[in-house]
């Protein structure tokens, strides 16, 4: 199976650099707009057998051009959320960005009890996220098409913490190395306990990932 994992494009509260990761959230600014539109055709070449949303309003708006194109009705699934924020939820000062990204360090260094202060653990985050991805197997199997393609819309951190700790060939500290774009593409392919990536936006990945990149800071939302 070949999943593409997309974030939703530019919303208000990237723009003012807040946390903000409780449903609904907040829309797509024109320029998140333009970007879910630009979609359409940066997957012309790819098959895409299902779509994948999660209940932030602003991966649903993302999905929505993409979806008409292909004649699809995307399914909504709580699991595939950002991580939460909660006692920093929408604050924009350095404190709360810090507070948040330390926690997804201390994840992705396999420490996944630690919780997100009045938020979920690691193993809860993951283990949600996991539950989708398993749904989305176990129904291509009970078809007989797990060479189908899906894409699933979803949020920055929750989309680098799963790639990172559910891909064989990337390092766990690459999620403080790479940043992920509104609108950026992770692209993996396997099974579930067998992923492998491919390529992080325009970067294809080979063998065990490389972690010299800049750090972005924690790209939630």
């Amino acid at each position: 199976m070949r999943l593409l994992l997309v974030r939703h494009g530019q919303t208000s509260s990237n723009v003012a650099g807040a946390l903000d990761t409780a449903t609904p959230g907040a829309d797509l600014t024109e320029l998140g707009r333009e970007q879910a539109d630009a979609i359409v055709p940066a997957f012309a070449g790819e098959r895409v057998d299902a779509i994948y949303t999660s209940t932030l309003v602003r991966t649903q708006q993302t999905a929505a051009p993409l979806a008409a194109d292909r004649g699809l009705e995307p399914t909504v699934r709580a699991g595939l959320r950002e991580v939460g924020a909660g006692d920093v939820e929408m604050r924009t000062d350095e404190d709360a960005m810090r507070i948040y990204f330390l926690t997804l360090l201390s994840w992705a260094g396999g420490d996944l009890e630690v919780g997100m202060p009045g938020a979920e653990t690691g193993h809860e985050a993951l283990g949600r996220f996991d539950a989708v991805v398993d749904e989305i197997w176990a129904e291509a199997e009970a078809s007989g098409r797990t060479d189908q393609t899906v894409a699933v819309f979803s949020h920055g951190a929750i989309l680098r913490l799963w790639a990172c700790l559910r891909c064989a060939n990337l390092a766990p500290d690459y999620l403080g190395d790479r940043h992920l774009s509104n609108t950026g593409v992770i692209v993996v392919e396997g099974s579930p306990g067998a992923w492998t990536a491919l390529s992080w936006e325009d970067d294809a990945i080979g063998g065990d990932a490389l972690t010299d990149l800049a750090h972005d800071g924690p790209a939630a939302g």
